[in-house]
């Protein structure tokens, strides 16, 4: 678990810098580094959708992992678990739950996540999730800045689901086949669209109930390769 304790430091480092510069800046400059954020998180995720092999598949992933996502409440969990931090941190930021939330999405969605851990679990090479603790330390100061101290704990995120991800890495190899790797990725991409009109204000909508589409569109593809569709 290298990479992933690596990971866990840069967004831990990352958002300390994010900190100090945003401390410094005015609402208005905040407001337009979230704004960059957001057009940013809509290329990256627009990229990732583009992946789709088989769209009617996606489809209906993302209506069905809705409605269990829906019903399992899990975007009221990962607030309630939001303002626990909060309360543990006892900070005052109106920001934090919406930090904490955003940023966990983002780092733990995109395929660096699932390939680097996979990997590393598989071979113990880490140089995926390296390259990706990098892009997350980057990230993570441009989020601290503008949405404060709540993304530092998206560490918290990181630690926990990158490193079961790595730990059940010979588990997970399956993942790997182009076939679903590719709509799993597409499917992540959505998410991170829906993520890029959240910061932008554009729409509100709770991604982290889109969630379970990551699990479905699994279970679908490998129905259909199963079956020879």
């Amino acid at each position: 678990m290298r990479g992933t304790l690596v990971n866990v430091a840069a967004v831990l480092v990352g958002s300390g810098v994010g900190l100090a510069i945003g401390n410094r800046l005015s609402e208005r400059l905040r407001r337009i580094i979230t704004t960059g954020l957001g057009l940013c998180t809509l290329l990256i995720g627009m990229q990732m959708a583009l992946k789709v092999g088989n769209v009617l598949v996606v489809i209906a992933s993302m209506v069905m992992g809705g409605v269990v996502g829906e019903l399992l409440g899990i975007e009221s969990g990962l607030e309630r678990a939001g303002e626990w931090l909060k309360a543990c941190a006892r900070s005052g930021s109106g920001t934090f739950v919406a930090g904490y939330v955003t940023a966990s999405l983002v780092f733990c969605v995109g395929p660096m996540t699932l390939l680097g851990s996979i990997q590393e679990g598989l071979t113990g090479n880490p140089d995926i999730i390296y390259t990706k603790s990098m892009l997350d330390g980057a990230a993570s100061i441009a989020f601290a800045s503008s949405l404060g101290i709540g993304v530092s704990f998206a560490a918290v995120t990181v630690l926990v689901f990158q490193g079961a991800l790595t730990l059940l890495g010979a588990q997970l190899a399956f993942l790997l086949r182009p076939e679903i790797l590719n709509e799993l990725t597409a499917t992540g991409g959505l998410l991170i669209l829906a993520i890029g009109l959240l910061l932008l204000d554009v729409k509100r909508i709770r991604v982290a109930n889109l969630l379970p589409a990551l699990l479905v569109v699994v279970l679908l593809t490998a129905a259909r390769l199963s079956l020879g569709w």
